[in-house]
């Protein structure tokens, strides 16, 4: 997640998502930088709008915010996603191609 964040910084500081720029983001974090994940990051964000995906996912927190019962199942899946990175730094290096479909796919292509 922290590769995407760094790339909305930087499209919201109006720079260039370039791996470079994206390096220094992600350094400046105290990340420790995945060269695969920065180039697939910024193959996959070649191809998208990123001001039609703001305006879409803008009105989703807000839905989920109102519902008092939100809070349990974002907790869950937190702890979901925290056992899906431990299970994901065990696998084999995974191509930049299935990277960048994975990407893709967070933003509904």
């Amino acid at each position: 997640m922290e590769y995407i964040y760094a790339s909305l910084v930087l499209y919201a500081a109006g720079k260039e998502i370039s791996e470079e720029n994206l390096k220094k983001i992600l350094e400046a974090a105290g990340v420790e930088v995945d060269e695969a994940r920065v180039k697939a990051v910024v193959a996959a964000l070649k191809n998208i709008n990123i001001d039609e995906v703001v305006k879409s996912a803008t009105a989703m927190p807000v839905a989920a915010a109102a519902a008092p019962a939100a809070a349990a199942p974002a907790a869950a899946e937190e702890k979901k996603e925290e056992e899906e990175e431990k299970a994901e730094e065990k696998k084999e290096e995974v191509s930049e191609e299935q990277l960048a479909a994975g990407l893709e796919s967070l933003f509904g292509f």
